[in-house]
């Protein structure tokens, strides 16, 4: 089945604001009457939830290097085939924070996988998937960190197993995120969110608009979203 809804995905070091900024998308497409679905990695599913615990917080025994990507992309493939693929052929816009970027910064920089291998592993989990547009939220690592400490301490939160990586792995992260956009400058839209926040959510808009539409991003009558 033709799939007519637009994939975006949200990516970016610790902190960046993903959480924030692809809620404000979701209101902004929505208020133009677009469908949105949206959804998060690891998780999305019931099944990639538990991984997404085992993958996060502390257990009896913590995954090995190679067993974290296994555990990544079986959630992953899950969350394409249950949630992903159905919903765009539905025509909705499905908005997720992370998916295969991240993969490839967490643990082909950051861990040191070998790249191709875990691009040949993730194509088999996503069966040709590609976002049409992946919103790269950038942040220094200093910034970063301030910001998980300010939201651990007041959510009363503990670091989970990637937050508390040492800082030389969150600037391996980075730079590997900014590789992956210099490669595909026409996916990866580099966005910083080290200014004001209305700044950032109308870089993202404008990055919206220049998706080749089959809607338009025309408010919906009654409504009052602008389009800065």
């Amino acid at each position: 089945m033709k799939m007519t809804g637009k994939f975006i995905t949200f990516e970016g070091p610790e902190g960046s604001g993903k959480s924030t900024h692809i809620k404000l998308l979701k209101a902004f497409l929505e208020e133009r009457g677009i469908e949105v679905v949206l959804t998060r990695e690891p998780g999305g599913t019931p099944l990639g939830e538990e991984i997404r615990k085992i993958l996060q917080h502390d257990h009896t025994e913590p995954p090995v290097p190679s067993a974290e990507v296994l555990l990544f992309l079986a959630s992953r493939a899950q969350h394409v085939e249950r949630l992903i693929r159905p919903s765009l052929e539905q025509g909705k816009w499905v908005l997720c924070d992370r998916f295969a970027d991240s993969t490839f910064a967490y643990q082909g920089y950051g861990r040191g996988f070998d790249m191709a291998s875990l691009r040949a592993v993730n194509a088999f989990a996503v069966s040709g998937l590609r976002p049409d547009l992946t919103v790269l939220l950038d942040v220094t690592p200093e910034t970063s960190r301030a910001r998980l400490a300010v939201r651990q301490a007041s959510t009363a939160t503990t670091p989970d197993r990637i937050e508390r990586e040492a800082a030389a792995f969150h600037e391996r992260v980075r730079n590997g995120f900014l590789a992956l956009a210099a490669e595909e400058p026409e996916r990866l839209v580099v966005i910083s969110t080290e200014r004001d926040p209305a700044e950032v959510a109308a870089a993202v808009r404008q990055a919206v608009e220049r998706l080749p539409l089959k809607l338009p991003l025309n408010p919906l009558p009654g409504c009052s979203g602008s389009r800065q």
